[in-house]
């Protein structure tokens, strides 16, 4: 535990001390962004997403981050509006208040908090729930919200041809056959590079001094993340029948994770509130260290 939360701090204060120095250009976030985009998301998604289990039992879990991504959007259309939000701070929202970061802080978290066997479970609800989320509907939502065009046909191009997409379908495609240890390997460097990289360009685009002019945004979409979500899969896991506890805390503890670190790059690449996105994850996910095992105590 303390060595994720030294790699999340440390490569998020040092995207700060690199902007304030002066050695790195004003587009080193667009030049990282590019490359998690591009190559570490689409290797990471290629390596997992070929080795998930299907176990039938664990699809309910699956479709919770559907459901919260699901909720965000009706949640903050329904608000943001309301409140006098521009419609770029309401699609940031809608992204990073959507999506869960269930794999880079929510799978060590949950081992720490639940044990190993409760990673069957955060597992699938990543790999089949979170990354499906991001290249599909998170996708074509974003590139809606900046399309000029945005008839279907110029849509479907866009997330068909979205590189993290393009690794999602290879990967299932590509389950029914092993591939040699190498590519595992070269797969497994290249995704390692997401996170450490993701929350340095986050840094890089995070100014503290903005969150007293953003606080109204901040508090609506990070307590939609951080506890209405999870509130809401909850009840809905409460109502479905033969849930077991372990089933049902993993997937509660998944909805309640901080926002993804990749919703707030896919929204900054979309021009869409960056600063607002990276606000949403730099103080999300210390604030997540605190909320997510809260609500393991409230459930129990």
């Amino acid at each position: 535990m303390s060595h994720l939360i030294g790699l999340l701090a440390t490569s998020l204060v040092l995207g700060v001390i690199a902007r304030r120095s002066g050695r790195f250009p004003e587009q080193t976030s667009l030049a990282l962004n590019a490359f998690i985009l591009n190559v570490s998301l689409p290797a990471l998604v290629l390596r997992l997403v070929h080795q998930v289990s299907l176990a039938p039992e664990l699809l309910a879990a699956a479709t919770t981050p559907w459901l919260v991504f699901g909720g965000s959007w009706l949640f903050f259309r329904a608000l943001g509006p309301r409140l006098g939000f521009a419609p770029g701070t309401v699609s940031a929202l809608v992204l990073t208040g959507g999506l869960s970061n269930t794999a880079f802080v929510g799978l060590p978290l949950i081992e720490g908090l639940m044990g190993t066997d409760a990673l069957k479970v955060a597992v699938v609800v990543d790999q089949l729930g979170s990354f499906l989320v991001l290249g599909t509907v998170a996708t074509v939502f974003a590139a809606h919200a900046t399309a000029r065009d945005t008839r279907p046909v110029v849509l479907l191009k866009k997330v068909l041809l979205f590189p993290p997409f393009l690794a999602l379908v290879a990967a299932l495609l590509l389950r029914p056959w092993a591939w040699p240890g190498w590519v595992d390997g070269v797969l497994g460097r290249l995704g390692d590079l997401l996170t450490p990289l993701a929350l340095f360009s986050v840094g890089f685009q995070l100014r503290p001094s903005g969150v007293k002019g953003r606080l109204r945004a901040l508090v609506l979409g990070l307590g939609y993340k951080l506890a209405l979500a999870p509130a809401i899969i909850a009840l809905v896991m409460l109502a479905l029948p033969g849930i077991g506890p372990l089933t049902f805390e993993v997937s509660v503890l998944q909805a309640a994770m901080a926002p993804m670190v990749t919703s707030a790059i896919l929204a900054a690449d979309h021009g869409l509130d960056p600063e607002l996105s990276a606000l949403m994850v730099g103080l999300g996910i210390p604030l997540s260290f605190a909320t997510v095992p809260c609500a393991l105590w409230l459930m129990r």
